[in-house]
């Protein structure tokens, strides 16, 4: 089942809304990327022929009604979690019991989120068919919610820490598009959270006319026409409510339980978009639940963008081994 990458939070955002949307993955800032999005599935051919079922979720708002509630990964791992409910459904597609998850990014963070959500999978009723997962494959995941320290208490505690998130943001108009797409997910999500907690009255109108109409890529060249090297105009000075915002993104990310199967993660010295530091901390404290995790530096410089096709070869051969019933060598054991 394979979890996509950021591609925005507007209603035509959803990747199966692209003319052929089953073909490799497809990257606006590659050079052989020929689309105004990244969509597609990695590896796909590769897995065609090697006689897997491969099933391919929109999230949710992405064409489905509903505002998307984007890096809220636990509405995104219920997205996946239920695509594979669906396609073993499916009779004519011939999927088998025992299924793997691989994500990207965004759906990096809904690969690793999902690995915790064991209950979910066992959840047992008229519409659900019993399937076993026996892996996770995460490249540059994204987890808000795993740097906050478990001792933020106090709201002076919370506002210093969601104003480093927001410092560590801003760095550019293309991450701050994320960021301000962060804040419109999570607001999405939880009604107690408001806009203007972190946005100025010009923030909230811009990023509430931009979120709802606007892909990713085209998003954040808009707010870069209006604002250039001034977008972080858009921003309050001091953030008010932040313990709200801290405990709805610990609400919505990844959950404190040791993993259900083997996770491996990929991530790229490079990459400026998703701070590797994330899948870092989630390997430590999942190491010492216990889990079985395994963290991968690719080899060469490798971005955000240039990380699924540098681990493709890797990981393509580590599914076909889980499939094969090889067990998953723990890299938390030294």
């Amino acid at each position: 089942a394979w979890a996509h990458g950021t591609t925005g939070t507007a209603q035509s955002c959803g990747p199966s809304q692209i003319l052929n949307p089953t073909q490799p993955l497809n990257q606006y800032f590659l050079m052989n990327g020929n689309s105004w999005t990244d969509f597609g599935i990695p590896a796909v051919e590769s897995f065609i022929k090697s006689g897997y079922v491969i099933v391919a979720t929109d999230y949710q708002g992405l064409g489905g009604g509903g505002k998307h509630q984007y890096t809220v990964s636990i509405s995104q791992a219920h997205d996946v979690i239920n695509s594979i409910r669906a396609v073993t459904q499916l009779k004519e597609a011939g999927a088998g019991s025992k299924a793997i998850v691989y994500g990207w990014s965004q759906g990096g963070g809904a690969t690793i989120t999902a690995a915790g959500l064991n209950d979910y999978v066992q959840t047992n009723d008229s519409v659900n068919n019993h399937f076993e997962l026996i892996g996770f494959v995460a490249m540059a995941p994204y987890d808000v919610a795993v740097a906050f320290p478990d001792n933020i208490k106090s709201n002076a505690q919370a506002t210093s820490y969601m104003q480093k998130l927001s410092d560590s943001f801003g760095t550019n108009v293309f991450n701050f598009t994320h960021y301000a797409q962060n804040l419109w997910g999570m607001a999405a999500a939880f009604p107690e959270l408001k806009l203007d907690d972190v946005l100025t009255p010009e923030g909230v109108q811009v990023v509430n006319d931009v979120m709802a109409r606007k892909c990713m890529h085209v998003a954040s060249d808009t707010i870069n026409f209006a604002y250039g090297k001034t977008y972080k105009q858009l921003l309050k000075k001091n953030i008010t409510h932040a313990m709200a915002w801290v405990e709805a993104n610990r609400k919505s990310s990844v959950p404190p339980v040791k993993p259900m199967a083997p996770v491996i993660i990929y991530w790229g010295t490079e990459d400026k978009t998703v701070p590797p530091v994330m899948g870092k901390l989630y390997y430590e404290q999942m190491c010492k639940l216990g889990g079985n995790l395994t963290r991968v530096q690719l080899p060469g410089k490798q971005s955000h963008f240039t990380t699924p096709g540098s681990a493709e070869p890797f990981y393509v051969k580590w599914i076909a081994d889980r499939f094969a019933g090889i067990p998953a060598t723990n890299g938390c054991v030294k």
